[in-house]
């Protein structure tokens, strides 16, 4: 029915109605640009929309119990990919102590980087992989998620009460705090040593708030981010 109707409005529309119908009805990616967080949170579901804690639930607990490889953002992939800047950084970092490695993860929701990365690190004498997150999904990870290696906290400072982690990894994370550099400010004033950011948005004008629309293949979400100067 949908796809009869589609064809219908193709013949019978002026191609300017049908450029817009394309663009503009059927858009996701970064749409917009917004004076503030506020404002361009407004009109968004919000990253604390239950339908994105539960599609990455599902995925994580198949990664977890093996009966999928690799997660990201949610969705299930049939090989790891893996961002070597960050795997080299982390192991040239657990070499420099002492063949140790105690990480602080923020934002790294259930796991994702963890479960990415842990083949490489199996080898370690001893690795710590904290992960900061919402407290749904801090909640949800210890319940589900926590092993020897891997712990999940609600705050810096609930981490920081109970480890001393020396690198702080931040990837696809930084963008969709509302007040970035105040969290950065946070981590140097915690004197980590390493500060990893990964997976960032970036570009060559100037630092601005948009919103993201993910895809509906994946799941019906949107959220504020922002968008970096390079």
């Amino acid at each position: 029915m949908n796809s009869r109707i589609k064809k219908i409005i193709k013949r019978l529309s002026p191609p300017v109605l049908l450029d817009f119908y394309l663009q503009f009805i059927h858009r996701y990616g970064f749409m917009g640009a917004y004076k503030n967080w506020d404002e361009a949170k407004n009109i968004s579901s919000g990253y604390d929309s239950d339908i994105i804690l539960n599609k990455t639930k599902e995925a994580l607990l198949k990664v977890k119990n093996g009966e999928a490889v690799y997660e990201r953002d949610s969705v299930l992939f049939d090989k790891i990919q893996y961002s070597w800047p960050l795997l080299a950084s982390l192991l040239y970092i657990a070499s420099v102590n002492g063949n140790c490695l105690n990480l602080l993860d923020f934002g790294g929701s259930l796991g994702s980087s963890y479960y990415q990365n842990r083949n490489f690190l199996n080898s370690l004498d001893r690795l710590s992989w904290n992960i900061v997150e919402q407290k749904a999904v801090a909640e949800y990870g210890r319940q589900n998620f926590i092993d020897e290696h891997l712990k999940f906290y609600s705050t810096l400072d609930e981490c920081f009460a109970e480890n001393s982690p020396v690198v702080a990894v931040l990837s696809g994370s930084l963008q969709y705090m509302s007040d970035p550099y105040k969290i950065l400010d946070e981590l140097f004033k915690k004197k980590i040593v390493f500060i990893l950011i990964d997976r960032l948005v970036i570009n060559h004008n100037k630092d601005f708030i948009t919103v993201q629309n993910v895809s509906p293949n994946i799941y019906k979400a949107s959220y504020p981010l922002w968008i970096f100067k390079e």
